[in-house]
């Protein structure tokens, strides 16, 4: 799993989307087969992560480092304040669901869980194909 980190300085512009949000392989159904249920376990939340991560600001970008002064958006104490107030929430979010899965995911039909880790990369290779069309 991904971890979160907002390391940038007071002064700097903040990106919108965190700097540790990639994917770093894919898989096809006959190697998650041939998986564990434990390495599928943190496939699945790895694939959560990401999402969750970049699926709410696909409008403005899809890959890390994109700050809100890439869009001319002012970089004014409420505005970060505003997208603070939103990583806040993001990672509450995300550590809510994390607790929840860690509890009852691994209560998942393995079949299922094969298929939905299969979805969620279907759709992050979308966002790559949309990130093709989108200037950020």
């Amino acid at each position: 799993m991904a971890g979160v980190s907002f390391a940038q300085s007071k002064d700097e512009p903040k990106s919108i989307i965190s700097q540790d949000v990639s994917i770093s392989k894919y898989h096809d159904r006959k190697e998650l087969e041939q998986m564990q249920k434990g390495a599928l376990l943190g496939l699945y939340n790895e694939r959560i992560e990401i999402i969750v991560k970049i699926l709410p600001y696909i409008a403005f970008a899809t890959k890390p480092g994109v700050t809100m002064s890439t869009f001319g958006i002012p970089d004014t104490k409420e505005n970060r304040n505003a997208l603070d107030d939103q990583i806040d929430a993001t990672t509450s979010y995300f550590q809510s669901t994390m607790d929840f899965q860690n509890k009852i995911l691994p209560y998942s039909d393995r079949a299922n869980l094969i298929a939905a880790i299969l979805f969620y990369e279907e759709t992050l290779k979308a966002l790559h194909i949309y990130s093709e069309n989108n200037r950020f």
